[in-house]
């Protein structure tokens, strides 16, 4: 029999929004490599679903799927799920989907929801061009370079930010750009889900606690003239 590697996607926080095919997967296949084994449990736990774990996060990934690609040649089945979410968009997935391909496997993508594609709909910012840009840097430096590609982009731009540096970056966005449209996506799918919209110089204006997982979209001012950084 042919192994299959299953792609899965899993809740970013109302466990309700996983797919019937995604449980249908979880259930079948012979193992499921997650990125934290203790968070995928609840979730298995929740569903009553009985499977095999191992763990293949960032930091083990490289040594992983050569061992989880062979596994898959002998003919057994396995799932790759992050924390939760779609495995490869900011998460742990590119490595093993390539060296699949590159072994004559093709990856069965289960889709489903994504704290992008969520943030995406509900920014209320244009849409019909965007751009992920990932985690914003933590270094200042860097920083600075990251939000000016950003809003010299011309496309709405969203990525990742922490509750504890949210502040400074709607500052720093604020700084400049103030008239950019902004929205602050935070918890997601979640009890607290809040989605903030407005100028960079609103937001940036706010003074109040920042907790929780947080999307940020961008989309620049129409009269913004920001010289492109060539590195």
């Amino acid at each position: 029999m042919d192994g299959k590697l299953f792609l899965v996607s899993t809740p970013i926080g109302n466990l309700n929004d996983i797919t019937l095919r995604a449980l249908e997967t979880l259930k079948s296949v012979d193992l499921i490599a997650a990125e934290d084994t203790r968070h995928t449990r609840q979730l298995l736990a929740h569903f009553d679903i009985h499977a095999r774990l191992e763990s293949c996060h960032s930091f083990n990934e490289h040594s992983k799927v050569d061992s989880l690609v062979k596994y898959v040649l002998e003919g057994h089945s396995v799932a790759l799920v992050s924390d939760a979410g779609t495995p490869s968009v900011a998460d742990p997935g590119f490595l093993m989907v390539r060296q699949a391909l590159e072994a004559g496997i093709e990856p069965v993508v289960i889709p489903g929801v994504s704290a992008l594609t969520f943030s995406v709909t509900a920014s209320g910012l244009p849409v019909d061009k965007f751009a992920f840009w990932g985690f914003a840097p933590v270094k200042p430096g860097k920083r600075g370079k990251f939000f000016a590609r950003i809003l010299a982009d011309g496309r709405t731009g969203f990525f990742f930010e922490s509750p504890f540096r949210i502040a400074r970056t709607l500052k720093e966005l604020s700084d400049i750009s103030p008239e950019a449209k902004v929205s602050v996506i935070r918890e997601a799918t979640k009890i607290h889900e809040e989605i903030l919209r407005g100028s960079a110089a609103e937001l940036a204006a706010l003074k109040r606690e920042w907790k929780g997982e947080i999307v940020v979209g961008v989309h620049p001012a129409e009269d913004i003239e920001i010289e492109k950084d060539n590195d």
